[in-house]
């Protein structure tokens, strides 16, 4: 288990099990059960409930308790629109960065992501998946830019894991988008292009995902 606090490794615990899917959307948190299971008092799970609640992983009702939250559509769609624009940017302005060493280590990355797609798991998936984009847009000079990226990555990731879970299909696509993303970069292609394809890369997605959910 995570070292650390008590609370802390609860908290690292119920989380982990949020996004891997373990606990569900609506599954009611019964503090008492995880604390048994934890092996650990109430006081340091009802502390991480309130962490998570706090991050959007959990919602708490009077007379229901702590349960998980599900995606809200709405959220997730201004999350993604406007990550489609500032990593589209972000990526744009580190490509002259971008040695032969990253592109190396980011086709190695979306090379295990091929490997993925056979046995899919769509949390790991998505693991790779920010380690693949983390190479292509962390060199960006821009502090802002690199900042509102993290902050829109930290936001899916309160929203739910996997996008891929609900959009399976979308990842085999991504694959070949990435590799096309890597070829610009490679090439020298010009910055707009560049921006283009990263941003119609992040946009597909959630255009597959709002397709499943009407």
């Amino acid at each position: 288990m995570v070292a650390g606090s008590k609370s802390e490794q609860a908290y690292q615990a119920v989380k982990a099990r949020i996004v891997e899917g373990t606990y569900t959307p609506g599954y009611r948190l019964v503090l008492g059960s995880i604390a048994k299971d934890l092996g650990f008092s109430v006081v340091p799970v009802r502390e991480a409930i309130r962490r998570l609640e706090a991050e959007g992983l959990v919602t708490f009702e009077r007379n229901v308790g702590a349960t998980v939250a599900g995606i809200d559509p709405t959220e997730y769609l201004y999350t993604m629109q406007t990550l489609s624009i500032v990593e589209g940017a972000a990526t744009a302005l580190s490509a002259p960065l971008i040695d032969s060493a990253a592109i190396a280590r980011a086709r190695a990355v979306n090379q295990e992501m091929r490997e993925c797609l056979d046995h899919f798991d769509p949390v790991r998936f998505t693991q790779l998946n920010r380690d693949f984009h983390s190479v292509l847009f962390e060199h960006c000079p821009n502090p802002h830019i690199l900042d509102l990226v993290h902050r829109g990555w930290n936001r899916l990731a309160s929203l739910r894991s996997s996008t891929f879970r609900f959009v399976p299909g979308r990842a085999r696509d991504s694959v070949e988008e990435h590799e096309n993303l890597l070829k610009l970069i490679e090439t020298g292609a010009d910055a707009d292009a560049i921006e283009k394809a990263a941003r119609l890369h992040r946009t597909a997605t959630l255009d597959a995902y709002l397709a499943q959910t009407n």
